[in-house]
């Protein structure tokens, strides 16, 4: 097993940047995942985990490669100095265990429906890794049968995306592509297209959701582009009461979920 002291290591220094810089990870296809449940989660949504690096302090070897069982021989194992790991490990709270984790294709070609009454989640143009995140982990929550995110602005596989998502970004579906091929995918598999808009819309709670349905969500800032009010099958809005007239985003698409959950369990 290798051992790394110095915080002011070389792999050190490569691994801060493959956690930082979206380039990195997209030219070495990798990404890096800490804390003992994220990466139990991405490892049961069958992600492949191509190194390991644990701090003796805080995870013994023991726990280490009973929490691996069967990949352990697969896997590069590195132990780090307490020093070196906190150099590394960006949660306040840590388990002491960071994994670098091969990235999957989110393409949206090969994205599949496992369901025949599909419940799917659309973000269009989210920029936030902190949004991103909160849309997953509620993705999870619902049991969604996917997230289709159109015209991604921000790395799916950052560092933030991924924390405040709780592992939810293992969880669920994940597909992206540019507006007009998720509005054209939708069509060709008879998914109804309900967009959260104030224009020509109904509140959420007088539509059905109980057919195949897919939730667009915008930004707070912009909401969305015009395809989407143009091929929508109906908008849709949250009546507010206050004298504020947004809700975050990631709220917003939890209201309209849940409503779409409450409603097919009375099928």
């Amino acid at each position: 097993m290798k051992y790394i002291e110095s915080p002011n290591n070389l792999r050190i220094k490569d691994l801060l940047k493959l956690q930082s810089k979206a380039k990195v990870r997209h030219d070495q296809q990798l990404f890096i995942v800490e804390g003992v449940r994220e990466i139990g989660l991405a490892i049961q949504g069958s992600y492949s985990v191509v190194e390991c690096f644990f701090c003796e302090n805080l995870l013994s070897s023991e726990a280490l490669f009973s929490f691996l069982e069967d990949s352990v021989n697969r896997i590069s194992i590195t132990r780090l100095s307490q020093k070196a790991y906190e150099k590394l490990a960006y949660r306040d709270s840590t388990e002491g265990l960071i994994a670098v984790i091969q990235q999957k294709n989110h393409h949206l070609n090969s994205f599949t429906l496992k369901t025949k009454n599909p419940l799917l989640l659309v973000a269009e143009s989210p920029e936030k890794p902190g949004n991103i995140g909160a849309l997953l982990r509620t993705a999870d929550a619902a049991c969604l049968d996917g997230v289709l995110i159109a015209n991604p602005k921000t790395d799916l596989y950052n560092s933030n995306v991924i924390r405040s998502s709780v592992g939810g970004i293992f969880t669920t579906p994940i597909a992206t592509g540019s507006t007009l091929e998720i509005i054209e995918y939708l069509q060709r598999q008879e998914i109804a297209i309900f967009t959260a808009s104030l224009q020509s819309s109904l509140p959420y709670t007088d539509v059905s959701f109980e057919a195949p349905t897919a939730l667009v969500v915008g930004t707070e800032a912009e909401g969305l582009t015009h395809q989407w009010l143009e091929y929508a099958t109906q908008n849709i809005h949250i009546p507010m009461e206050g004298k504020i007239d947004s809700m975050n985003v990631s709220v917003a698409a939890a209201v309209l979920i849940f409503e779409a959950k409450r409603q097919r369990t009375l099928l």
